[in-house]
């Protein structure tokens, strides 16, 4: 009886004449002779099958692996996939379980998370060399979770709050120290400034003394000494004046021989 077979376009079909296979039928309407031909229509989309995978570490830490393999079917070999493969998503299982079994003991627990490209790479090429004879083609492979044991997660959590600890003691400490260290150079810098200023106070003196002696010597004609003594007698007399004035001060003289 002659039927038509609609195909969709994200479709194949395979047309078998009395079950032996004939050819692979594209999209469109297509014409048949049922019931000695029948049609099977096979998806062309990408599927996705994830597989999660128990596995140790070089450094014997048990993870488990969460790897996405993304496939489709090969529109030149619909009738290889069709005929020679049975449950698919089952094999790709088990090739992607293989690849990470092979990967992952070879590398340590840090090593394995800063390796997720290479090892996604790694399955792909595995899982395509191996299905590709099916007619499957693999676009992608990706490592979406690597999740360590409870116990060497908690593990790895307090060495890390440990570290952030220790680091942000020694900017603290590194703060502290530079903070001392102003401080020293500020009062360093301070005391210099207060005996510069009092070097140029006791110069400022000196300067006066000298010029008053040179003024006195010019003017009468008297031996440095004797200026000197003149001015150290007029200051007393004017100590002892400030002594009457205030009525309070007291005097002490030493005692002679």
């Amino acid at each position: 009886m002659p039927c038509f077979v609609c195909v969709d376009t994200s479709e194949r079909a395979i047309i078998q004449v009395c079950g032996k296979y004939s050819y692979t039928a594209g999209p469109g309407l297509n014409f048949i002779c049922w019931p000695v031909q029948t049609a099977k229509n096979i998806n062309m989309k990408v599927e996705q099958v994830d597989v999660r995978t128990e596995t140790k570490t070089k450094d014997n830490v048990s993870i488990r692996v969460t790897s996405a393999v993304q496939y489709a079917v090969d529109p030149e070999r619909v009738d290889d996939y069709y005929f020679r493969l049975d449950q698919p998503q089952r094999q790709i299982s088990a090739h992607v379980e293989d690849s990470v079994r092979s990967f992952m003991p070879t590398m340590e627990l840090d090593q394995a998370f800063e390796s997720k490209e290479e090892m996604a790479e790694a399955i792909k090429q595995h899982v395509a060399g191996s299905m590709g004879q099916f007619g499957i083609i693999v676009s992608r492979c990706l490592v979406t979770d690597m999740q360590p044991d409870s116990a060497v997660l908690q593990a790895m959590n307090q060495i890390n709050s440990a570290k952030r600890l220790r680091e942000a003691a020694l900017e603290k400490a590194e703060a502290e120290k530079i903070m001392t260290v102003r401080s020293a150079e500020a009062d360093a810098e301070s005391k210099h400034l207060s005996g510069v200023g009092v070097s140029r106070m006791r110069q400022a003196i000196t300067d006066g003394f000298k010029g008053s002696i040179e003024n006195m010597q010019e003017s009468t004609g008297m031996a440095p000494r004797e200026v000197v003594n003149m001015m150290l007698v007029t200051q007393y007399l004017d100590v002892l004046k400030e002594f009457a004035q205030s009525g309070q001060a007291a005097m002490i003289v030493p005692a002679q021989g």
